[in-house]
Formats: structure tokens, C-alpha cells, sequence
């Protein structure tokens, strides 16, 4: 499976995931050069209430970092369990409007937040300037 494959898997599954993005979330081809973080958030009996946005638990139990640069898009870094422990939602997640690269429109939750991607990406190892 490709990288734009395994975004659209993640995106669309039954899984709950939250995106950092550096800008607007689309994923259609010829769109800008994009750089984003997937945060999975655990399942289970504290999941749906409390919070903001419905996101009562906010274990991220896995993170993804995926890219496009000049249209080629390519996975950078994964974490599971312990791995992804250290990494925090934001509490400033609303719901983003999402471009998938079929062109179909849809909700799902994040932030563009550039400052905070370079954040994380400094925490996953991850050169700020690729």
C-alpha cells in the first residue's frame, strides 16, 4: 500500500484519528506541498464523552507523519504503543475541513497549526527542513 493509499485508510476507517496539519488538508494531486501528523486515539469506554469535540480519552495510541513534496507523497514516521505515549492531542482540535484526493469533501478533527508541526516533528527526529 502506498502512503496516499494508508492516509485514505486511516482517514476513512472505523479508527479514530486526529490530524496536525501545516496547512489546509488537501490531498487531491497538483495541490501545495503538505506535511502532517495522524494521531490515533484510543478506543474504549471513556471515548465519547467530556470533552470537546466528543474525544473524552485522549491516549493516542498511535502517530503517523505522512508528506507530499512535489506531488510525491511518502510516510516519515511511525509510532505505536509506548513509542506514541509521549506525543499529547492538542487541546485546541476542532473539526477540519478535509479534501481527499478524490475530490470529496468531508469533516473530521485537527488544526492546522505549522508551529506545532515542527513541534512534533522535532519530538519524532524528524529534520524540520525535509
Amino acid at each position: 500500500m502506498d502512503a496516499l493509499e494508508e492516509i485514505t485508510s486511516h482517514l476513512s476507517g472505523g479508527s479514530r484519528a486526529i490530524v496536525i496539519s501545516d496547512g489546509d488538508f488537501d490531498l487531491r494531486p497538483g495541490s501545495a506541498d503538505l506535511r502532517f501528523f495522524l494521531l490515533k486515539i484510543g478506543e474504549g469506554s471513556l471515548a465519547a464523552g467530556g470533552r470537546g469535540g466528543g474525544f473524552g480519552e485522549r491516549k493516542v495510541t498511535a502517530v503517523l507523519f505522512f508528506r507530499r513534496q512535489g506531488g510525491t507523497w511518502s510516510k516519515g514516521f511511525e509510532a505505536e504503543a509506548a513509542a506514541a505515549d509521549s506525543f499529547e492531542v492538542p487541546y485546541h482540535v476542532s473539526r477540519l475541513p478535509m479534501t481527499m484526493a478524490d475530490g470529496a469533501e468531508s469533516m473530521g478533527y485537527g488544526v492546522v497549526d505549522p508551529d506545532l508541526v515542527k513541534e512534533m516533528m522535532a519530538k519524532a527526529s524528524i529534520p524540520t527542513s525535509a
